[in-house]
């Protein structure tokens, strides 16, 4: 490895810690303070490092636009599939990965059941907004006025006995989505399916995909599906990471006391 990358890196990430003088950069790499005043020139001219007094210096913006582009370029497909893989290994159920686009929920990946008993479902179906987990999971984590005028939008056409049929009921439903942290389908679009979907989070913190455990009632009843939330929430917090989020608190309701943005 080239020398002056190398320590040009060890600048960088000792630099994350906080703010540094010349002295103090100097001495951790191990150098002339000379050395590493042309290391940060370098730096400086290509907005890697910003000074930001006379004697001190920081991170600079490059670094924080490469970051953020690298996040906006992955594919969140491709990185939470493992984990996806896993719970289905763990459960031997359905496990679906779903994202909103445009208004529409779609799924964008599928990971069938291990048991005879199997869902009619594939990738690049739309989701209705109203009666499956994974509509109401992206849904929830909209900003308020956005859910509302969602909430105003749908028809609520009622396909089985327990779907929501009103815009109140839905967004009572949305309410406690985000309270808890996962959403449940209670047979609302299927009767005979019901399913459990939790949010795969990007770094801003925002859901860019909803991961769920899809069970046919004849194969695991609804309590014994609601015992298995805790599997479901450990897999998309590891889903969340990979896409970049870093929680405050490891829960599945991190983030249902913030203010709507």
């Amino acid at each position: 490895m080239s020398q002056s990358l190398d320590r040009a890196l060890v600048m960088l990430t000792e630099l994350a810690e906080g703010p540094r003088t010349l002295d103090q950069l100097a001495t951790v790499l191990g150098v002339h303070k000379s050395t590493a005043l042309r290391l940060l020139r370098t730096l400086e001219s290509h907005r890697f490092v910003q000074r930001e007094d006379v004697r001190r210096y920081r991170l600079g913006t490059a670094l924080f636009d490469l970051a953020n582009r690298a996040l906006e370029a992955l594919d969140v497909r491709r990185a939470v599939e493992p984990h996806l893989r896993e719970l289905n290994a763990r459960t031997g159920h359905t496990v679906h990965l779903a994202s909103y686009e445009d208004g529409e929920v779609v799924y964008i990946d599928k990971v069938e059941s291990r048991h005879p008993v199997r869902m009619v479902s594939r990738i690049g179906l739309r989701a209705p907004l109203h009666c499956t987990a994974v509509a109401k999971v992206l849904v929830a984590d909209l900003p308020e006025d956005q859910r509302r005028a969602v909430a105003e939008s749908l028809d609520y056409p009622r396909l089985t006995a327990n779907t929501i049929t009103d815009p109140q009921a839905y967004l009572t439903e949305l309410a406690e989505v985000r309270r808890r942290g996962y959403a449940v389908d209670r047979g609302e679009h299927e009767d005979f399916i019901h399913c459990i979907a939790a949010p795969v989070r990007g770094a801003g913190g925002r859901a860019v995909a909803a991961v769920s455990l899809s069970v046919p009632r004849m194969l695991l009843d609804l309590e014994g599906l609601l015992a298995l939330v805790p599997e479901l929430l450990r897999t998309a917090e590891a889903a969340s990471a990979e896409c970049g989020w870093t929680p405050t608190h490891r829960t599945g309701t991190d983030r249902t006391d913030r203010k709507d943005d």
